[in-house]
């Protein structure tokens, strides 16, 4: 019986410090994602989470630190999806402008990743004429389309009501099983624990906790944790 393969480190962060004036963002964080797995950032506003995947992906330069990465796809928060372009052209845009894909190859790799994500029935349709859960599902298919192995999404529940977040934790939970790696940022702790392989709670910059996402929503060890669960379900109940 031939032993198991390591798994594949797809992200390394060490020791990330980021500084905006006097205020200290991320102070000393380290995170690692494997191939495969699903890592969700959990923290109260103003931890620094979305910094850090904005960090990831490119978009802020980090004051200390060293981050490894594969080649990275993000889907924002509020989608960014062009207004004046169907939700199939908005996803053949990158490989055809950038990539220099065949428009023929570019159409037919857009269909299949809108067909995967449950979203084929919809790529003649405008933004505007999208629900939020079609919005953010052609969000990943644009980011999907230059097959990145590492995927960063900023609150990719935010807008959704629960049957669509079950619907897009099942759409994130194959795409893993093919061995994407996904980091996203949530406050949802229902969602983190039912589709996360792990999960960070940061407070004020640092990583105070972390581990298996029941095991640490369940019986948080950090105040910082008890806290942001106790906001979360009061939220929910509001």
């Amino acid at each position: 019986m031939s032993a198991a393969r390591p798994a594949e480190t797809v992200l390394a962060v060490t020791g990330l410090c980021l500084r905006r004036g006097t205020r200290e963002i991320l102070r000393g964080v380290d995170l690692t994602a494997d191939a495969g797995e699903v890592v969700a950032l959990m923290g109260l506003s103003g931890s620094g989470k979305t910094t850090i995947l904005r960090v990831v992906a490119g978009l802020e330069r980090a004051d200390a630190g060293q981050v490894a990465a594969a080649k990275t796809g993000m889907v924002f928060q509020f989608h960014f999806l062009f207004e004046h372009l169907s939700a199939l052209e908005n996803v053949m845009l990158a490989p055809v402008h950038v990539q220099r894909c065949p428009r023929a190859d570019a159409e037919r790799r857009a269909r299949q990743l809108l067909e995967q994500l449950g979203v084929g029935h919809r790529c003649g349709a405008l933004p505007r004429e999208l629900s939020g859960g079609e919005a953010q599902r052609v969000s990943i298919a644009r980011a999907l389309a230059v097959d990145p192995p590492l995927l960063l999404l900023d609150e990719p529940t935010a807008s959704l009501d629960p049957a669509r977040r079950h619907d897009l934790g099942d759409a994130l939970a194959r795409l893993a099983a093919t061995g994407r790696t996904l980091v996203l940022t949530s406050h949802d702790d229902d969602f983190v624990r039912e589709h996360a392989t792990r999960v960070l709670v940061l407070s004020e910059g640092r990583v105070v906790e972390q581990g298996d996402p029941r095991e640490v929503i369940a019986r948080p060890q950090h105040p910082a944790t008890r806290e942001l669960l106790q906001v979360e379900r009061a939220r929910q109940r509001a």
